[in-house]
């Protein structure tokens, strides 16, 4: 099996990461929202819509 990160080999103690810092950019990816799983609930996209819309008042 090779890392979904970076595609070493992955290494038994860091399965299926080849390393520490490989898990750690995958864990930061789901943390950061950078992965998501698909929603076909009505009331997800009434949310994501309400949230886009606080962003963009927000000033930057």
């Amino acid at each position: 099996m090779s890392c979904p990160i970076c595609g070493k080999d992955a290494a038994p103690k860091f399965r299926p990461f080849c390393s520490k810092r490989c898990a750690d950019i995958d864990l930061a990816k789901w943390l950061s929202g950078s992965y998501a799983i698909p929603s076909d609930d009505p009331e997800d996209a009434e949310r994501a819509v309400e949230e886009i819309a606080r962003e963009a008042q927000k000033p930057h």
